[in-house]
């Protein structure tokens, strides 16, 4: 139904986030109105406030420029100074028809309503189809500034016309704006693929494929520690570890339900021989398969299968995101088959201890957990099993204050087979991220009639819990490299020590340095090339190199090197035993210095 007709709005009666939408929607309809002033042969798509400004979607004759965004800017301003009033209107859906014709994008809206009354807005000449939310006149449209340009599909899909995106940013106050924009500049200084591509971490190659990560030397460095450190932790914990394929029949996801809910973000079919093959979009069912390749009892439960495992989803162009956002992911994922709730609330209960503790270790401070709940509602998302739902929801709870986590409730975000703890983190453009999930399922173990021998000699269906710990590996490195600013832990960064000699007649003894880092598993360098020595020292900060040893011939008689730390910081000379004990000690206890 339009919104009703409005004469006057007394902003300061509304919540701040009423106002906020109301001005920003406005702004947006001001874009649009210097628009037409630049380039009268401009399609108007839509455009809606958004959480930190508002946007707007036109068909151009011709790419926008970062002059274009100046002058728009410039024009707005002046539309804003003039005070115009919004006048909204009502008008038959066959007038409106009428009235926009040669606008194709609002004839498309148009033909989606039902007959009758449609509403549009007016200000200063300029007409939009519009529901309502405005504020009384431009002038109460305060601080904002256009930021940039982008393509967008029409109603988000790419098999409509591409769109040029034009992003305003609104707050209230200047200071407001200004906070916002050191904000992005953060984000910018901390972007993971400007940092990835300026340490040779990880390439993202057009031949390869978007959201295919080539991982480069250095990066996958990263990655085998990370691998190994959380595969190390979860066999403490008596997890086993398996390898199952990438690649699976499509009647396996049918049988899961996944073909049903997720075929549109599955890799194409393959068929060869008769038989159709997908690339598995998630673990779980290749881990149902290996719980199902042999007989189990009571006593030998709870099982804990896990894999580094390979997935792939056909995300959408416009939401691939370097390493954060991929079409093909490595997850740390396993799967805890438990005979009673007893044993998966002690298993839920041991994974967000691991959790805290991986967290914890990694410095990670910037999150929260979700409870997703389901919709009762929605029958057609969500498995009709309100019973299961129930028991699943209330077990999460319990557990979460057992552990006495803080968290957050959110109805419509659960798996579509049971509920699930969310890991929430914040990037550092400032969006909220799912890391990764604790679900518990009842549904599965129905599905594939899963069985274990019960204590009476009977046969009882077991519980699953679903869980990752680090998330998928690419997601993680893109999350610490915005975290650390490239500036790894000991531990972590590909390259640990850089052996820098004052002159060629140091090689050598550099090289001895180096050997003796070597075999203490320290990841070194020698930087033999013929520059200065101040030269190397600022290539290896630039680098993120967390140690630098330089020698000279005072040190190579002493059997020392002058030791310097990332970012400047002179320990002096020390003996090069003391100084492999020194990083030995820090990567071993995984210590966040320096």
């Amino acid at each position: 139904m339009p919104a009703p007709l409005e004469s006057h709005v007394d902003l300061r009666n509304l919540p701040k986030e009423d106002r906020l939408a109301r001005m920003r929607h406005s702004a947006a309809h001001v874009l649009a109105e210097a628009m037409l002033d630049l380039l009268p042969e401009a399609e108007l798509g839509i455009g809606p406030p958004i959480e930190t400004g508002f946007y707007y979607d036109f068909r151009l004759p011709r790419p926008l420029t970062q002059e274009d965004l100046a002058w728009l800017e410039e024009r707005m301003r002046r539309s804003i100074a003039g005070k115009h009033p919004f006048v909204m209107a009502s008008l038959t859906k066959a007038e409106a028809e009428a009235r926009w014709q040669g606008q194709p994008f609002k004839l498309d809206l148009l033909a989606d309503l039902e007959e009758g009354n449609v509403t549009q807005c007016t200000h200063a000449g300029f007409t939009d189809l519009c529901r309502g939310g405005h504020v009384n006149h431009t002038g109460e449209i305060p601080a904002f500034k256009l930021m940039s340009i982008a393509g967008a599909y029409w109603r988000g899909s790419e098999k409509n016309p591409q769109l040029q995106r034009v992003y305003g940013a609104l707050f209230e106050t200047a200071d407001e704006l200004a906070a916002y924009e050191e904000q992005l500049e953060n984000a910018r200084r901390r972007d993971h693929r400007r940092i990835g591509r300026d340490l040779n971490l990880f390439a993202l190659v057009d031949e390869v494929g978007p959201g295919h990560v080539v991982w480069l030397p250095a990066g996958a460095t990263i990655r085998r520690e990370l691998q190994r450190w959380i595969e190390d932790l979860e066999l403490e914990r008596g997890y086993l570890h398996v390898i199952t394929p990438n690649v699976a029949k499509r009647e396996l996801y049918v049988k899961s339900g996944h073909w049903d809910h997720f075929r549109d973000d599955m890799y194409p079919v393959m068929e060869r021989e008769g038989e159709e093959y997908v690339l598995r979009p998630m673990n779980c069912p290749s881990h149902i398969m290996v719980y199902m390749a042999d007989q189990h009892s009571y006593r030998e439960l709870p099982v804990r299968i896990a894999e580094l495992g390979n997935m792939h989803r056909w995300e959408k162009s416009g939401q691939v995101t370097g390493m954060s956002r991929v079409r093909i992911m490595t997850l740390n994922d396993a799967h805890i088959f438990c005979a009673d709730v007893a044993q998966v609330e002690s298993e839920v209960e041991g994974v967000l201890r691991l959790m805290e503790e991986v967290y914890g270790t990694l410095g990670l401070k910037d999150y929260t957990y979700r409870l997703s709940l389901g919709d009762p509602a929605d029958k057609e998302k969500y498995v009709d099993n309100p019973p299961m739902w129930e028991a699943g929801e209330a077990l999460l709870r319990r557990v979460l204050g057992k552990v006495g986590l803080d968290y957050f409730e959110a109805v419509g975000e659960a798996a579509f087979y049971g509920p699930k703890i969310d890991v929430q983190f914040k990037t550092a453009a400032g969006k909220d991220e799912t890391l990764v999930t604790v679900q518990v399922d009842f549904h599965f173990p129905e599905q594939f009639k899963l069985e274990y021998v019960a204590e009476d000699g009977g046969r009882a269906r077991p519980i699953i819990v679903h869980r990752g710990v680090i998330s998928t590996l690419e997601r993680m490195v893109a999350l610490l490299i915005e975290e650390y600013e490239g500036n790894f832990p000991l531990w972590l960064s590909p390259l640990q020590a850089m052996v820098i000699p004052i002159a060629d007649r140091h090689q050598a003894y550099s090289d001895e340095v180096a050997a003796k880092l070597r075999a203490a598993t320290l990841r070194v360098e020698v930087d033999s090339r013929g520059e200065r020595m101040n030269a190397k020292i600022r290539d290896a900060q630039l680098r993120k190199v967390p140690y630098m040893l330089v020698v000279g011939d005072r040190e190579a008689e002493a059997g020392a090197a002058a030791l310097r730390v990332r970012g400047g910081g002179d320990l002096g000379a020390m003996p090069i035993a003391e100084i492999v004990e020194k990083l030995r000690t820090e990567r071993d206890t995984k210590a966040l210095a320096p």
